[in-house]
């Protein structure tokens, strides 16, 4: 039997290919690869860049400014596309490569897909070594591409035209699949880019794949039902598998029936509405009281699609009962398994759905006593959130988090807020209202600077009908910028809160509190001693984004910030709010953490800070332990 085939370059052949990718779930279909970032060099533009070209009817294109940010761009697509869509990245060899390992290692930890396809160098070496490669006495095989690979779920390097067929379809197996999925790189050399192969058709034809949700198995089940029926106080821990599952109202309806109480990590946030009678807020160093007062008594922890990072548990002192059992549902044998757990290894709506159901069969719910004094902590924080959201005097600078309460009483369900990095995302954790199951988007595994910005591009692709913040700090600002004039540039009407506070505002308390005494972290001018306690640097952020090509509304008050975010909300194009926040001592912030983080203090020091912080470090270590 004769195969029909078709020439193509390597590039066109991949293009076309990722055209016709899709991935379907619960009936929904959805194209795999909805556009392609990239930024050109020698190492792409023939190959890669032509092959855009040669498909601008079926591969959407987005011109980037920095290969990292371009990656944020598309993790922000993917999140709020639930997995099921993605962008590819393309970028040239050298520097445009390297670029993209942030990004993926973002994408590879907070577990979404990104499909990497940075240029390499020659396959065939008729010139050896090109411009911007990297050359290696023990090693011919190895570029700078290689340092991608610790950081990607799956790699390969494309030195032959047919060798793309088989590694293409893994590509797209892992980029799919809810267990392995991260970030993909495939590899090409400038030179395979461009050669041109006689392609089977059958590699271009529509596919669909299918993501899974497995059930619990049925040992395992019966399990979590007698450990949930013994359990006193029970306490919920919703980590991202809830949201990627979309397993929110499977939770709803659980915590609803049983009575147990939910706390969400940074990532799990909202998956309950924060006036659900059973979400009791943050849970871990930047949680709630009454999320973590619960933690610390519990004798049953069900974490459902959570890694248990070390903010979550404490760094290992927060579960404190002697007795406490973990129950973890989740898609992943590997996290599931964690802290000596009883696994229940399934997709977390189906798994939520199986264990109500379970129960119910029992009439099992939460003791009343429990509820009521859970019920009336909740109670007692939303208070604490009230004093520190509110603002009696609108012509004075406003603290963060009023800064927080003038967006919290602005926004509705369907706006969405970003953020990753610095001190927001401890006081969002804390006293942030969510009122959707995709309102709260923190990129808290990876804590990137710079994320804010391009991700709210991408999200704002993936969602154009819906209102998106990217919330930044000055020093995530300076990070990365750059991508303000891709969203000016494709009129992506993302908006910016931008918050003034002169330096690294949350390394900074940080320092203080391990002796550090806020070293390197204020952007002041430097004083006789070598520290940087100065005047503030005369920086003017909003004039940049301005220059950048962004609308920029300033506000010097509370009632300045009121009308500017009113403005910012309506406006049909990119705008950003600019405002310069208290710090003074005096006012109000944040409660302070209720719960610890390990940060290895100095056990040597002749600084009087460094030794009362090593003293208190050495009592907060004596209390972590090992759930074996």
């Amino acid at each position: 039997m004769t195969t029909s085939t078709t020439r193509l370059t390597v590039a066109q052949a991949l293009v076309r290919f990722l055209a016709a990718q899709y991935t379907e779930r619960d009936g929904q279909r959805r194209r795999l690869i909805g556009a392609t970032w990239g930024i050109f060099g020698h190492g792409n533009v023939a190959g890669l860049g032509q092959a855009l070209i040669e498909y601008a009817d079926v591969m959407p294109y987005h011109q980037g400014r920095n290969e990292q940010s371009m990656v944020h761009a598309a993790v922000g697509y993917a999140r709020q596309s639930n997995r099921l869509s993605t962008h590819a990245v393309t970028t040239s060899i050298g520097p445009g490569a390297t670029n993209l390992v942030t990004g993926a290692a973002l994408a590879t930890i907070n577990h979404l897909p990104v499909l990497l396809l940075p240029g390499d160098v020659f396959a065939t070496r008729p010139a050896d070594p090109v411009l911007q490669q990297l050359e290696l006495p023990y090693a011919g095989d190895v570029s700078v591409n290689d340092t991608l690979r610790p950081v990607s779920r799956y790699f390969d390097r494309i030195t032959r035209p047919e060798a793309l067929i088989a590694s293409a379809l893994q590509a797209v197996r892992v980029l799919t699949d809810p267990v392995e999925t991260g970030a993909v790189t495939l590899a090409l050399p400038q030179d395979v880019q461009a050669e041109a192969y006689d392609w089977p058709e059958e590699f271009f034809a529509e596919r669909v794949w299918t993501v899974r949700r497995p059930g619990a198995d049925p040992g395992e089940l019966a399990e979590a039902v007698r450990a949930v029926r013994a359990a006193k106080r029970p306490l919920v821990v919703a980590g991202g598998g809830v949201h990627h599952s979309r397993a929110e109202e499977s939770l709803a309806e659980f915590a609803g029936a049983t009575g147990i109480p939910v706390a969400s990590t940074q990532a799990g946030k909202g998956s309950l509405r924060h006036d659900h009678p059973q979400d009791v807020g943050g849970v871990g160093h930047t949680g709630t009281a009454t999320a973590n007062e619960l933690a610390r008594t519990a004798d049953l922890v069900i974490g459902v699609g959570t890694r248990y990072t070390d903010f979550t548990t404490a760094s290992g002192t927060l579960f404190a009962n002697p007795d406490v059992r973990f129950l973890n549902l989740n898609i992943a044998p590997f996290d599931g398994h964690k802290l000596a757990g009883l696994p229940l290894i399934a997709d977390a709506r189906s798994g939520l759905g199986e264990l109500t159901e379970a129960l119910a069969m029992h009439g099992h719910r939460a003791a009343a006593p429990y509820i009521a004094e859970y019920t009336e902590d909740k109670e007692r924080w939303e208070q604490r959130v009230d004093a520190c959201f509110e603002a009696d005097e609108p012509d004075t600078r406003p603290t963060q988090p009023q800064v927080l309460g003038a967006l919290d009483a602005l926004v509705d369900e369907s706006d969405i807020i970003i953020n990753a990095a610095g001190s927001l995302p401890g006081d969002l954790h804390k006293l942030w209202r969510t009122r959707s199951r995709d309102q709260y988007h923190l990129e808290y595994g990876y804590s990137c600077m710079g994320y804010e910005i391009p991700a709210a591009i991408g999200v704002k692709l993936a969602a154009p009908e819906r209102n998106v913040w990217a919330l930044v700090g000055d020093g995530t600002y300076l990070m990365m910028p750059t991508e303000i004039v891709t969203a000016v540039q494709e009129g992506v009407a993302i908006k910016m809160l931008l918050v003034q506070n002169h330096g690294y505002a949350s390394i900074g308390g940080l320092s203080e509190s391990v002796g550090g005494e806020r070293f390197g972290t204020a952007y002041r001018f430097t004083s006789d001693d070598g520290t940087f306690s100065g005047a503030p640097l005369p920086v003017d952020l909003a004039a940049n984004a301005a220059s950048l090509g962004m609308r920029v509304l300033r506000a010097k008050t509370v009632g300045d910030l009121r009308t500017a975010l009113a403005e910012a909300r309506a406006a049909d194009t990119p705008t950003c709010v600019y405002v310069e926040t208290e710090t003074s001592d005096t006012v109000s912030g944040a409660p302070p953490a209720q719960a610890w983080w390990d940060v290895p203090v100095a056990e040597t020091a002749t600084r009087s800070s460094a030794v009362k912080a090593r003293e208190l470090y050495e009592r907060h270590v004596s209390t972590r332990r090992r759930h074996l």
